[in-house]
């Protein structure tokens, strides 16, 4: 999900300040997340932890309008 999001991105098929951005990175973060906490990588899970919480508040922050970009 997250290198689906940044592939996207840098293909300039989807803005960074898009809802669909920030709801890739959310899920992605979250499910390395998941995994890194399913085999004991706490350093990770803390980074993901992290990433979570700074795509979801993007995901809020981001206007309606350019969510269709």
């Amino acid at each position: 999900m997250l290198l689906i999001g940044f592939f996207l991105n840098l293909t300039k098929r989807i803005a960074s300040d898009s809802k669909i951005y920030a709801t890739l990175n959310f899920v992605g973060a979250g499910m390395c997340g998941v995994s890194s906490y399913m085999i004991s990588f706490y350093p990770f899970v803390i980074l993901e932890g992290v990433w979570c919480i700074v795509a979801l508040t993007s995901f809020f922050r981001v206007p309606r309008e350019t969510s269709a970009k």
